[in-house]
């Protein structure tokens, strides 16, 4: 394996881009990035690992939807900079529910395929909810409320989620259960519009969250004021 490892030009890029073939057919399925332990996982578990740059983590393909690539072979290009892998597909590739991530023409953007699975319970809402939100950075402001913020910039996003952060606290010292659950999506809505203008996965919200799992509320303070 570490021979292998060692045809990486790692000097060149810090990660390798990977395109993903269907064995079956060589239908062009993803592209995505491996660093090196993924590349190692991907070596020796035959299962593709990559390296998320928006959750800043390695990822194992189908780790929530079950949609895994068990991968059939490896082949590096003349650089020794980009990867092809061949996978046998479990499911579908792309996190829409499409068979491929690869469905919309450029010039026209007309979408070639259709959704095949419903990835909604499988990904969570709130990771759902992202991917929505970042796919209608390309939408008509005239039609989508998502593409207005975004087209208005960052002053009226950050405005939205300090109005509805206000709304969500007048709505709990109203002590109305009802209308906190309201605020609370709607704040839920705009942080999340926030994040995805700087690309930042909500991911990487859980993995702190995780990190602090097992730590006081007062430690955490402390170690942030260090």
């Amino acid at each position: 394996m570490q021979e292998a490892l060692n045809r990486i030009d790692w000097e060149k890029i810090d990660l390798l881009p990977v395109i993903v073939q269907d064995v079956k057919n060589s239908e062009v399925l993803m592209m995505a990035y491996m660093d090196k332990e993924a590349l190692e996982l991907s070596l020796s578990t035959k299962i593709a690992h990559y390296f998320s740059r928006s959750k800043h983590r390695i990822w194992k393909k189908g780790e929530s939807s079950g949609h895994m690539q068990a991968i059939n072979s490896f082949n590096i290009d003349c650089d020794n900079d980009t990867l092809l892998i061949k996978v046998t597909q479990e499911g579908v590739a792309c996190h829409t529910g499409r068979r491929s991530c690869f469905f919309t023409e450029l010039e026209s953007g007309e979408v070639t395929s259709k959704v095949e699975v419903d990835t909604k319970s499988a990904y969570g809402v709130i990771d759902t909810l992202y991917h929505t939100i970042q796919e209608r950075k390309q939408a008509d402001p005239k039609t989508s409320w998502t593409a207005k913020l975004f087209s208005k910039g960052d002053n009226t996003i950050l405005k939205k989620v300090v109005e509805e952060s206000g709304e969500f606290c007048f709505a709990y010292k109203d002590n109305d259960e009802a209308e906190m659950v309201y605020e609370a999506a709607d704040l839920t809505y705009h942080m999340l519009v926030a994040l995805a203008a700087k690309n930042v996965s909500p991911d990487r919200i859980k993995q702190e969250l995780a990190r602090r799992f097992d730590m006081s509320g007062i430690a955490e303070k402390n170690s942030r004021e260090d």
